[in-house]
């Protein structure tokens, strides 16, 4: 590739390297390897069930944890705009007829009083027309209530971030989800009186994030007796990838410069590895519930969190122990024992390794970041899954899995994703400090080989899209993983408005 002094200077603004677009334009011509796979996880081969007598220790365990003093903080990535919440309604808005006709449509209406929003869009109909929702449904102008709702004209949802809109009704008023996650960190994510909770945020939507705190913490902080310490981070630039033509050359705009896209969801292991924390919980900002349904979400947070403590300390146990050098063979074989069938990772010939390179082996399968993942059953939601899969030292290890990197030829394969018994990870709660307190350098616990290729477009011209490997799927593929079952009452993500309708947010 020839670059332009234009182009230069475009990588510099960028924080990019020249080496760094010449191997993603490389990873676009070749394309990924797919992974290989040794089957689905599941209960008892991969995942964990606990019994209640062990989700009551673990919830004790992590009790015991926040008494101590430790910095726990609560990561949201919430930079999604709420845009592809409501496709249906802008097809509706564009469509030939005026009046609801598709299920979706008159799903909608017929319900809108039961949205949290109805309020405020009956004051932004009133202000503008005169009349509320109900007034200008019953003259059949069903489109400026839409208009009033998803343009800037009224209350802009089609150009918010999902964090900022209303998702669940209160007495004392409406909320969005950075205030339900404000009140979750308060629940379980609390220490000392003290709650860390982290936005990573799109460059446009800070100022309305900012606000929102500005405007609410102090009363969620009233409400729960905590002080909050909240902060807000974007997408680095150097995270952004480059685009490429169909042929594999760059992409470059009409005005002849090249075009540089966000990573995605990847790209916030850089967000991650800035965050001075000992224990981190990770949940997506649509996926909340409202008070009444919070008991079971903060029992099974607080379960993730003490089994992760408890793993955690027997990790350092033994790192200390391997640091010593004061073990013999029959220590070795329990740390094996547990490298297996605790943190699923296997070796096939671990047998013939001397004991000096088992220790090395050893110490380099301990020695890394620790995340525990709720699972819940698979119930056909489009996503990836749990697997066992092969790594590039060939241990077998668990990772979680999209369904674009299966070798879709493979028809054992193609029956493993299918007939998987559970969805992709719903909470992730992690440990990102070492035994001696230093924090990982996350990026170099990231599968590089993991990353995804999609075709979009631009001005009607097709391009090749390269995305980072996944935040929970490659970005943290060198990490020790332990799958956990939990209910599907915990997974209640909002992917169109109508979702909002679910009993699970009214």
């Amino acid at each position: 590739m020839t670059l332009s002094e234009q182009d230069r200077r475009q990588l510099d603004a960028h924080g990019i390297r020249e080496a760094q677009v010449e191997k993603q334009l490389e990873q676009i011509a070749q394309g990924f390897p797919f992974l290989q796979l040794e089957r689905a996880a599941s209960v008892g081969r991969g995942i964990v069930a606990p019994s209640e007598e062990a989700r009551e220790t673990y919830v004790r365990r992590w009790e015991t944890y926040k008494s101590e003093k430790h910095k726990v903080v609560k990561f949201v990535p919430a930079s999604g705009a709420a845009s592809r919440m409501f496709k249906d309604l802008f097809a509706f808005l564009e469509a030939s007829y005026d009046v609801p006709t598709t299920a979706f449509e008159r799903e909608f209406f017929g319900n809108i009083g039961r949205f949290a929003f109805k309020k405020a869009l009956d004051k932004a109909c009133e202000t503008d027309t005169g009349k509320d929702v109900e007034a200008l449904m019953s003259e059949g102008r069903y489109k400026e209530v839409v208009a009033h709702l998803l343009q800037t004209s009224g209350l802009n949802y089609g150009s918010l971030p999902k964090g900022l809109l209303l998702f669940h009704r209160y007495e004392d008023g409406a909320r969005t989800p950075m205030e339900e996650h404000l009140a979750e960190a308060a629940l379980y994510a609390c220490c000392g009186g003290e709650a860390s909770v982290h936005f990573t945020v799109s460059h446009e939507h800070r100022t309305l994030f900012k606000a929102k705190v500005d405007e609410k913490a102090a009363y969620f902080a009233k409400k729960f007796g905590v002080n909050y310490h909240i902060s807000f981070s974007e997408q680095k630039l150097n995270t952004d990838t480059i685009a490429a033509n169909p042929d594999n050359t760059p992409f470059r705009n009409t005005d002849g410069s090249l075009l540089f896209r966000p990573g995605g969801h990847g790209a916030l292991i850089e967000n991650l590895n800035e965050i001075d924390a000992d224990i981190v919980f990770i949940k997506n900002i649509d996926n909340v519930v409202p008070d009444r349904l919070k008991p079971v979400t903060i029992t099974y947070k607080q379960l993730l969190a003490g089994m992760l403590v408890d793993v955690q300390q027997r990790i350092f146990g033994y790192l200390e122990l391997l640091d010593t050098g004061k073990y013999n063979h029959e220590t070795l074989e329990e740390i094996i024992r547990f490298v297996q069938q605790t943190l699923c990772c296997r070796k096939s010939d671990i047998k013939e390794l001397e004991d000096a390179d088992l220790v090395i082996y050893l110490r380099r399968k301990l020695n890394r970041p620790i995340r525990v993942c709720g699972v819940v059953k698979n119930v056909g939601e489009p996503g990836g899954g749990p697997f066992l899969t092969y790594n590039q030292d060939e241990t077998v290890s668990p990772q979680i899995l999209e369904s674009s990197q299966i070798d879709t030829s493979k028809d054992e394969y193609v029956e493993m994703f299918k007939n998987g018994t559970h969805f992709n990870p719903v909470d992730l709660v992690c440990a990102i400090k070492d035994y001696k307190g230093k924090a990982f350098h996350l990026p170099d616990y990231v599968d590089r080989t993991t990353g995804f290729i999609s075709s979009k477009s631009k001005n009607g011209r097709e391009l090749k899209a390269l995305e980072l490997p996944g935040l929970w799927n490659g970005a943290m593929s060198n990490w020790n993983t332990i799958f956990v079952e939990v209910p599907l009452e915990t997974f209640n993500p909002v992917k169109t408005v109508n979702d909002l309708l679910r009993e699970q947010h009214q």
